[in-house]
């Protein structure tokens, strides 16, 4: 059994220069010379710490100790703001002010995304808060510990409603809901928010997986993400890092799932000062493709050693995998996938005697190879070592003959488009949509309620215009 380390809460995966430079002085007096990051964006001491007691010395962070009680780290794309293709309104500011809102401990994982970003993964929460089309108003998913679907929230949530939402999920946990309708209705009776209405659902586009690493020019400014294979940063390189950001007038660090970091917003004339300062370090920032693209777990040395044979096959065999993302789990691991294809290791049976019994591996991929769809297709089962390499590209090559070709949903999506005509009805105030499809949870009018049925008083669930102020409007899907 993997051994617990001691991680460091770091909210929505976003500190500043300082509180980089404070984590690794703390990692110093400890005995460290290098930090890790964890695939939620927080933290790690990658040795043990043997006199926890010094720990509770470091009063600036939030130090969760092995077997403490659960404390999760919020996940968010703040990381892409700028520098990816992002919602509209949702900015770097309006991340940081919806971030500030959490301030207590969290018992649930909290993901806060963007879904025209494909850099943070969206699903892999227990709440999984996706911002909307409408500003300041985001979808949940809500997968709870117990639940085997993830299922959609039945109305929209308001930006400065997101830790309500969650602290009152927290505190109906014990009641064990077991329906997202159930969780509604205990969620509306224990707070008041200002929900509104879903008129349509969640669409998430394909992009392929980006390329973070190095320095890139973003208009008048650039960004660099910075990578190391063994997730084992120099803390006296961090140091120098944040020392130099300070300098820069540069405000925050990112760090992303993928355990590495983006810094942005460095000024293009600083550009040759940042180049100097990574060439006297020894910094390669032009790792492949072929290894960037990975997500194993954090301090496991059998699957790093795994992913470096992998790599090396690709690389020899000159295979491209852009676009691609690999996960290594095995079966203690009871996560959330969110890589393209996921390489699994069964559990050895027991030995008999003095036979070796070898490792065996599961070989899965996500449906049109998109791992929002959160479908995971098995391949091959119970295959040796020495087959993945030939297994996974032939993987890839599957993944470029679809490329480019309209995906399955978009298709049957194309189809509806062609053959129904939506009837909604808009406000002609604030042009919220009554959607008889969707109904109005937030007034506890039932999907699948026309519209002329709905009662005299029925008012717009957002500016309360009366029902007199909707138009009928025509949507061609």
């Amino acid at each position: 059994m993997k051994e617990e380390l001691s991680r460091i809460i770091i909210n929505g995966g976003v500190l500043s220069p300082g509180e980089l430079k404070y984590i690794c002085e703390t990692a110093e007096s400890l005995g460290l010379d290098a930090i890790s990051f964890g695939s939620r964006q927080d933290i790690i001491f990658p040795k043990k710490i043997t006199d926890l007691e010094k720990l509770k010395t470091f009063d600036k962070i939030q130090i969760v100790k092995p077997g403490e009680l659960k404390t999760e780290n919020i996940v968010s794309s703040y990381v892409s703001t700028d520098i990816f293709t992002s919602t509209s309104w949702l900015t770097s500011a309006r991340y940081l002010y919806v971030l500030e809102q959490f301030k207590h401990n969290l018992k649930l994982r909290v993901n806060i995304t963007d879904p025209k970003q494909r850099l943070v993964p969206l699903f892999t929460g227990d709440l999984n808060f996706i911002a909307s089309e409408h500003e300041d108003y985001w979808y949940l998913y809500v997968k709870l510990p117990g639940w085997k679907k993830m299922q959609m929230y039945p109305a929209l949530i308001y930006s400065w409603d997101l830790d309500k939402i969650e602290l009152a999920v927290e505190g109906i946990l014990k009641e064990e809901p077991e329906t997202i309708e159930t969780l509604f209705e205990l969620v509306s009776d224990a707070i008041s928010t200002n929900n509104r209405t879903v008129d349509k659902q969640l669409e998430v586009p394909f992009y392929p997986f980006p390329y973070y690493e190095g320095m890139n020019r973003i208009g008048d400014k650039y960004w660099l993400g910075l990578y190391w294979r063994n997730n084992n940063y120099d803390v006296s390189f961090l140091k120098a890092m944040c020392e130099l950001c300070a300098e820069n007038k540069i405000g925050k660090i990112s760090i992303t799932p993928w355990k590495s970091f983006i810094v942005k917003g460095i000024p293009i004339q600083s550009k040759i000062q940042w180049e100097k300062f990574l060439g006297q370090y020894g910094i390669n920032v032009r790792h492949s493709m072929l290894e960037l693209n990975w997500h194993l777990p954090v301090n496991d040395k059998e699957a790093l050693s795994l992913k470096k044979y992998l790599v090396s096959n690709f690389d020899q065999n000159d295979i491209s995998t852009y676009g691609l993302t690999f996960g290594i789990t095995n079966y203690e691991n009871n996560i959330n996938h969110f890589t393209s294809i996921v390489i699994e290791k069964n559990k050895q049976p027991e030995s008999l005697g003095d036979f070796v019994i070898r490792d065996t591996y599961n070989l899965l991929y996500a449906r049109n190879f998109d791992p929002n769809t959160r479908d995971y297709i098995m391949h091959v089962q119970d295959i040796d070592k020495v087959e993945l390499p030939g297994l996974l590209m032939e993987l890839s090559q599957l993944y470029f003959e679809q490329l480019g070709i309209e995906r399955e949903d978009d298709t049957q999506q194309e189809v509806k488009k062609e053959t129904i005509e939506e009837k909604v009805f808009q406000c002609k105030d604030c042009l919220t949509i009554y959607n008889e499809a969707f109904g109005d949870i937030t007034q506890g009018v039932e999907p699948n309620t026309s519209f002329e049925s709905l009662s005299d008083t029925y008012e717009c669930s957002l500016c309360e215009a009366p029902k007199s102020n909707f138009q009928k409007k025509v949507l061609v899907k």
